[in-house]
């Protein structure tokens, strides 16, 4: 790079909107950077895009793998220079996706559900998604996450009460047809998450797992960085951040994952990096 990017691309994982980075974005904005959050089509920022999914979410019904993609490629690929790409749960997937479709500076995954080839399955993550992926009909649904299951599998670190707060202010219902897309690539040809580990000329790539993940637990970003690190000298660089869950990014303590993540994307290295001290 002839000069540290300037923008930031910040990409929701499933069951949120783009108002889940709302504190990343004046964050980094006050850092001096240009943050955009694009939403999956059919998906609006703001409160009133969560609003507007809660009272009819039969936009997302059909949205897959492929669609979302197609779009954050547009997104990033008018950008007059390469951006540094970042994305949280099935976001952070898509941030990796982009990094290997040759787009962005560099590329962050936080909590990242796993890319074809990543097989690791925690039970905690089987019944995370399981509400979901149970009933084969939901594939052509947009399904929602009940309060209780939402506390699971992604604020399980956290008191009922703010579980529940963070759940009326962020949740909405999903595009099941992208976690039956994810779960079932290992068995589909040319499956929409398929990833190129050998690639050598890929930006360079982080992976961020919370240590008390339930949905997505640092075994399945392991297991990508691993494999990763196997085939490409490409940089590639894994942390953990100890007693953190799925919410890492809305939790008492984000702050210190929105630095590490940047003060990383703007001078990046490899290997499996220690979180900072001060992480809770």
């Amino acid at each position: 790079m002839n000069s540290a990017p300037r923008t930031i691309v910040l990409i929701h994982g499933l069951w949120m909107t783009p108002l889940a980075w709302e504190h990343w974005v004046t964050r980094y904005e006050e850092r001096g950077f240009t943050v955009l959050t694009p939403g999956y089509p059919g998906i609006e920022p703001g409160e009133a895009g969560v609003s507007a999914l809660r009272e009819d979410a039969s936009a997302l019904a059909g949205v897959g793998v492929r669609e979302v993609m197609d779009h954050l490629t547009r997104v990033v690929a008018e950008l007059d220079t390469p951006p540094i790409i970042m994305g949280h749960s099935f976001g952070g997937t898509f941030a990796q996706l982009l990094v290997g479709a040759g787009l962005g500076a560099a590329g962050v995954s936080i909590d990242g559900a796993a890319v074809k080839g990543v097989n690791a399955m925690p039970l905690s993550e089987l019944r995370s998604v399981l509400p979901v992926l149970k009933n084969p009909a939901n594939v052509h649904r947009a399904v929602p996450l009940t309060a209780e299951q939402f506390h699971y599998a992604f604020t399980n670190t956290l008191p009922e009460e703010d579980s529940r707060r963070a759940y009326e202010r962020y949740a909405v219902p999903t595009p099941a047809r992208i976690l039956f897309q994810g779960g079932l690539a290992t068995l589909t040809p040319h499956a929409a998450t398929t990833f190129d580990f050998s690639d050598d000329d890929r930006a360079p790539l982080l992976f961020v797992s919370g240590g008390s993940d339930h949905i997505l637990p640092p075994a399945v970003q392991r297991q990508n960085y691993e494999k990763n690190v196997k085939h490409s000298t490409a940089v590639t660089a894994h942390t953990v951040f100890g007693g953190r869950d799925h919410f890492t990014c809305g939790e008492s303590g984000w702050e210190e994952v929105a630095d590490h993540v940047l003060d990383w994307a703007l001078n990046p290295r490899a290997g499996v990096l220690d979180a900072p001290t001060g992480q809770r």
